[in-house]
């Protein structure tokens, strides 16, 4: 009898412990929260049972690749739930077909760096989460960040991209030849005017003075800092655009200056390549030329002992309206065949590189524009103007800026082919094959018919 009951309560001992042991495991290990709720906390490592992986699909070799590696490595290193994987995938043309043709799997990267001028596709692909849709998520705060950069990305007043390399074009000229020409050394040209009077001064000695890349990013800029559009439909931002407008007077206007500093022999043709410029420049060929304020440090650097480089503001004509410069550079898009974990991840890496600390190390390493204004209280960036006071032109033409569409940039789906046929307009108006207008008409026409075959397949 005793026996019997001693393995009763024996018996019952271990059903109460397997409940409370069941209870226990439960709690410990909760259900998986769902994939469709959009509003559930962002993934930890204990729900996913390790770290949620973000594969980044970037175009930055040499030395801005070597940037992008410690930015990566400082994120993992700084929590973990989130292990972002950064993989090289050649120029930004590359990597976009890459993706396109990623796009019916799941083979592809769930955060893409792209060029600037592919933002109308991005949109139109379906392909991306809108960044807005996070920042209206947990209320994340904008205004620390530079308004004339996120223009670029906005349509209808909200954000599909995360900006992330930055830059604009600047006037880079040669002081010592200005004081040999008896020019201000510290007082730029400002106007297309007063660029042809002092290329003319400059000619001499075999020197020439200006040699600017036949490159349509220029072409695109000197529209915007004429408050020009380059399309219709509010630069393609109000509705798709159908039309090219770059056969008009802003436009030819431009070309025409353009030949005629050519025509004049103060102004040197050495082709499409920026390179080919910066090697004439560098080398005390030319006075003037133009490039990205990502060349800067390159620039400076290459001409130390040689003489002193200064920077001017991107010419515009006297009379022009009210314009600026447009943010060139890449973005960040959050792909949306990825898990919501994965998409949530990507964006708490998103908002780790947008950080004062992360942008500071990016611009002085990078020479790209910190898209964060309080990047400019680090140490090491007021550091890196002391070194590289030119650089206060490039951000203080940033700042000037005028916020309208021409300054927010055109977008459209054939951007890559319509830079192409400018270039090609430009090429045949200083080779002396055709008139401004006459080039700028055929390329109008020719961009047009692009335009209108994109937005059917958009349609």
């Amino acid at each position: 009898m005793k026996s019997f009951k001693l393995k009763s309560v024996v018996t019952l001992c271990m059903a109460v412990m397997m409940v409370l042991l069941a209870a226990c495991g439960n709690t410990a290990n909760p259900p998986a929260a769902d994939s469709g709720n959009k509003d559930a906390p962002a993934p930890t490592a204990a729900a996913n049972k390790g770290p949620v992986k973000v594969v980044w699909w970037h175009s930055m070799s040499g030395e801005l690749g070597k940037a992008i590696d410690k930015l990566v490595s400082d994120y993992n290193a700084s929590q973990k739930n989130v292990v972002v994987e950064a993989v090289f995938q050649g120029t930004y043309d590359e990597s976009l077909n890459k993706m396109k043709a990623s796009m019916d799997s799941k083979s592809g990267p769930a955060l893409i760096q792209v060029f600037e001028i592919g933002s109308r596709f991005m949109i139109d692909s379906k392909a991306i989460t809108p960044m807005q849709k996070f920042i209206d998520q947990e209320k994340y705060d904008l205004s620390p960040l530079e308004e004339n950069i996120l223009n670029y990305y906005k349509i209808d007043g909200k954000l599909n991209a995360m900006p992330f390399n930055t830059s604009n074009p600047i006037l880079y000229y040669n002081k010592d030849m200005f004081k040999a020409a008896g020019l201000d050394p510290e007082k730029p040209p400002a106007t297309y005017e007063e660029v042809a009077k002092a290329a003319k001064a400059l000619t001499k000695d075999g020197k020439t003075g200006a040699a600017f890349a036949i490159y349509g990013w220029f072409m695109e800029q000197f529209f915007a800092n004429q408050g020009a559009d380059l399309l219709n439909n509010g630069n393609g931002r109000s509705g798709l655009a159908t039309e090219s407008l770059v056969n008009s007077d802003a436009g030819v206007k431009t070309l025409a200056w353009w030949k005629q500093m050519v025509d004049d022999k103060t102004a040197s043709n050495l082709g499409r390549k920026t390179d080919d410029t910066k090697k004439a420049f560098l080398a005390g060929q030319v006075a003037m030329t133009l490039d990205s304020t990502g060349s800067l440090r390159g620039i400076v650097d290459g001409a130390q002992g040689k003489f002193q480089v200064g920077t001017g503001f991107l010419p515009k004509p006297g009379d022009a309206k009210d314009g600026g410069v447009i943010v060139g550079g890449a973005s960040l898009y959050i792909l949306n065949n990825r898990s919501d974990e994965e998409q949530k991840a990507a964006w708490d890496f998103i908002k780790f590189l947008a950080e004062p600390k992360q942008q500071a190390y990016w611009h002085v390493n990078t020479g790209y524009f910190p898209i964060t204004k309080k990047a400019y209280d680090e140490q090491t960036v007021k550091d890196n103007l002391v070194k590289y006071p030119q650089l206060k032109t490039a951000v203080d033409q940033l700042h000037s800026t005028k916020a309208n569409t021409a300054t927010q940039g055109a977008v459209m789906g054939v951007f890559p082919e319509a830079r192409q046929l400018t270039e090609g307009a430009i090429e045949e108006v200083l080779n002396g094959k055709k008139q401004p207008k006459e080039a700028l008409d055929a390329a109008a026409k020719e961009i047009s018919g692009k335009l209108g075959t994109y937005n059917k397949t958009v349609k």
